[in-house]
């Protein structure tokens, strides 16, 4: 018997359980929509959106770590609707294969031997790459809406437009946003990082920027009126103009403005000395943010000296990671100025970027930075951090100074992530529901089962199943596994205890392999 017809037995629209990945689970889409039901420690990982604190959450593989991170989006979007003066913006940092990516070329332009090995590229990972990646992320997306251009998954709600917003900003809070746009904006699809900039800048109104500087302007005026006067006298001379009589005093006035234009134009080469020093200082620092040199040298000339002067730019050694504090307030006074008072970062998909692969050793290396309680700690800006439970077993390996210094006791740990059997039974009844006919369907799992199998089975089955990704694919196998002993001819719209048990079994022993490491899923 085809599954189908089975689950239109029941007024079942499409299969419930043939989804693995909440990303894209139109299922799990529509249990949001309406308010379903999750994980009962949702509500310690999120907290109060308007007052984020950090989480740090440990679950196996198929726990539900990513519907975890997309339930809290719905959360802190509805938040934002509801509190239009007291908006959470909410940054996804789970790709980090760009991040990866960017740090390798940079690295390897900067003459760093092995860059593109993974080892040693993830060991030289440093808290102030994670700050910069974070930071760009926000950028990107105040940009990004400032320039009017699509924002993601999670786009700046805003109860005006951003431009109008951006308007009514005082001229400092404008010169912080160019700052942090000047470091950290990053264009998608390899566009012009330098046209952009430009953009930005006429929409920050940082006033006019001519082709040349007025030092660059007087230095050639002092040069040409140099040349003009020194150069007369040999032209009377060489012409033989008898009716002109070079004076004596054009002499010492060409070589006035000679040194005068000496000194401007050492001025100006010194300032473009400091200039060039200054953006491969930046390059340097900031190795996860994608710059070209040409472009941050001209991006930073852009600038008017004393708003390069007075902001902070990352430096090297112990300053580095304070002044990423002091960048993270300036961005938290522009977040201020659009009605935004506090910022959610939710860090997932730790094992899948290509250079880490799964391998636990190569989790730590790209984690463990974050684990510092200053920047778990900052006012107004939840972590979430949603790991693998590899890193649970490597986390209780490190020594007293590294609890010390993460204090974990402080981040709203959830040590696993577990699923009970009469959970996993609530949620799969809920998925039922969500793809019945009638939306307002009181449809029960029971219903797909003979009379022997009642809710406390069900429970029981669930339960050893650990999981929700388990789950449901128990929960599909069984379907399938019954349409395959029933012929068309004779349907049975009830599945028997019999099949159950049979598949429950063999579930049972996958993941038991798979624990083992003997299965691949």
């Amino acid at each position: 018997m085809d599954v189908q017809r089975f689950l239109e037995e029941h007024e079942i629209t499409e299969n419930p359980f043939g989804a693995e990945e909440a990303r894209h689970d139109p299922v799990f889409d529509r249990i949001v929509a309406r308010g379903g039901m999750a994980h009962p420690e949702l509500t310690k990982i999120l907290g109060s959106p308007d007052r984020p604190h950090t989480s740090v959450v440990f679950g196996e593989k198929g726990t539900g770590k990513t519907a975890l991170r997309l339930l809290m989006a719905r959360r802190v979007l509805e938040h934002n609707k509801e509190h239009p003066g007291q908006r959470t913006l909410l940054l996804a940092h789970d790709d980090f294969n760009p991040m990866l990516d960017v740090m390798g070329r940079n690295k390897a332009r900067m003459g760093m031997r092995r860059a593109r090995d993974p080892d040693r590229l993830l060991a030289s990972i440093r808290l102030e790459d994670h700050q910069d990646a974070i930071l760009s992320l926000a950028v990107r997306k105040i940009v990004d809406g400032l320039l009017g251009q699509p924002q993601g998954d999670e786009p700046m709600t805003m109860p005006q437009p951003l431009a109008e917003r951006i308007k009514e900003m005082p001229r400092e809070t404008r010169v912080d946003l160019a700052v942090l746009a000047a470091l950290y904006d990053a264009p998608r699809g390899g566009a012009s990082a330098l046209a952009r900039w430009t953009r930005v800048r006429r929409k920050l109104r940082l006033g006019w920027r001519f082709l040349i500087s007025p030092l660059q302007f007087g230095a050639i005026i002092a040069t040409i009126a140099a040349f003009a006067f020194l150069l007369l006298p040999i032209a009377v001379d060489t012409l033989g103009i008898s009716d002109v009589e070079p004076q004596d005093w054009m002499v010492w006035v060409g070589r006035v403005f000679a040194g005068v234009a000496s000194f401007l134009w050492i001025w100006w080469l010194g300032r473009r000395l400091r200039i060039w020093y200054m953006a491969r200082r930046i390059l340097r620092e900031c190795p996860a943010v994608d710059r070209q040199p040409a472009d941050m040298r001209k991006i930073l000339q852009s600038l008017a000296p004393h708003d390069r002067t007075s902001h902070p730019w990352p430096r090297t050694g112990g300053d580095g990671v304070h002044a990423r504090y002091e960048l993270t307030e300036m961005l938290m006074g522009v977040l201020r100025a659009l009605g935004h008072t506090a910022v959610i970062v939710l860090v997932d998909r730790v094992d899948e970027p290509t250079l880490v692969a799964g391998r636990p050793e190569r989790m730590r290396r790209l984690i463990w930075p974050m684990f510092d309680s200053k920047f778990l700690q900052q006012d107004q800006i939840g972590m979430k951090l949603l790991l693998p439970m590899e890193l649970r077993y490597l986390i209780h390996k490190e020594s007293a100074a590294f609890f010390q210094e993460a204090r974990l006791d402080k981040q709203s740990l959830v040590d696993r992530l577990a699923w009970t059997g009469a959970i996993l039974y609530d949620l799969c009844t809920a998925r039922l529901r969500a793809c019945h006919r009638n939306p307002d369907s009181d449809v029960s799992l029971t219903d797909l089962f003979t009379e022997d199998v009642g809710r406390n089975t069900l429970v029981e089955v669930l339960g050893q199943m650990q999981q929700p990704r388990d789950a449901f694919k128990m929960m599909y196998a069984v379907l399938l596994e019954h349409c395959r002993n029933v012929t068309e001819e004779q349907p049975e719209y009830r599945i028997p205890r019999l099949t159950l048990e049979a598949v429950r079994r063999s579930q049972a022993q996958r993941i038991n392999e798979l624990q083992r490491g003997l299965s691949p899923a």
